[in-house]
């Protein structure tokens, strides 16, 4: 049976290497992207339909609701990263960062669930952060709304497995993408945080660049979709399955220290 996937953020990145790996295993896939007809040719992946979607705007995604009906399978993907410390973050943008990485989701998922519930089938794929398990200072609001993901998650499988549906988080490590060149910063000119924070994001932007391919993660995305019964979590990159087992033998202060010492900060 053809399936059909949704990919949010299918242009680059980790939504495009999923697209291009659902593609080749012979699913129909749906990709959506702010602007689809200003994408260039390296942005798309033959055999993907792309369709307008902003997850800021409660309107751009109702518009695909009827699209959704059919569909067996999401991968929330789009979102936006955003550094700060927590005391200069301003309303509007964390507002912003919740509609976009966790409401808007959300709200996709809410529309693709009646379908799958309906024949029996379905999966759903929320894109989270390994930051959401060992949080990092200055961010808080990032590392909040993927925790906020994964919860919606973890919480709503136990309503839908038993219909054949079933929800699930894939957090990926240090991931090279791009994406240190997109993410919103917040500091104030005259910040007491300032060392600390650049230190921090220079040490962030440095693990990106060496991190692991989207196209590993992509593969992990589809052994979740795949999964007969899958699993709550699937982490990768950052040698996540190391570092997990550490968290759960080790204080959690010293996983503390050894998280923030990765990023160049002492605590």
């Amino acid at each position: 049976m053809e399936r059909t996937a949704l990919v949010t953020g299918a242009s680059s990145g980790i939504g495009q290497a999923t697209a291009r790996e659902l593609v080749a295993r012979g699913y129909r896939v749906l990709g959506t992207s702010r602007s689809p007809a200003s994408l260039t040719p390296r942005q798309c992946t033959p055999g993907v339909e792309y369709l307008p979607l902003d997850l800021a705007s409660d309107a751009s995604i109702e518009a695909l609701a009827e699209r959704l009906v059919d569909v067996d399978v999401l991968v929330n993907n789009a979102g936006e990263s955003q550094s700060g410390p927590i005391e200069e973050l301003p309303t509007d943008a964390l507002r912003r960062l919740f509609q976009v990485n966790v409401i808007g989701p959300v709200q996709l998922t809410q529309l693709v669930l009646p379908g799958m519930r309906e024949r029996g089938y379905g999966r759903v794929v929320m894109i989270g952060s390994m930051l959401a398990s060992f949080p990092l200072s200055y961010r808080s609001s990032y590392v909040a709304s993927k925790a906020a993901l994964k919860g919606f998650a973890d919480a709503a499988r136990h309503e839908f497995s038993p219909y054949g549906v079933w929800l699930t988080t894939v957090e990926p490590g240090s991931i090279n993408t791009g994406i240190s060149e997109r993410r919103t910063r917040y500091l104030r000119s005259d910040s007491p945080h300032r060392h600390d924070f650049e230190t921090m994001v220079t040490a962030l932007d440095r693990n990106e660049r060496t991190g692991t391919d989207a196209r590993r993660v992509a593969r992990t995305i589809v052994t979740a979709i795949e999964a007969a019964r899958p699993r709550p979590r699937y982490a990768v990159g950052s040698n996540a399955p190391l570092v997990f087992a550490l968290r759960r033998l080790l204080p959690s202060a010293l996983v503390e220290r050894a998280t923030h010492r990765r990023h160049g900060l002492r605590r």
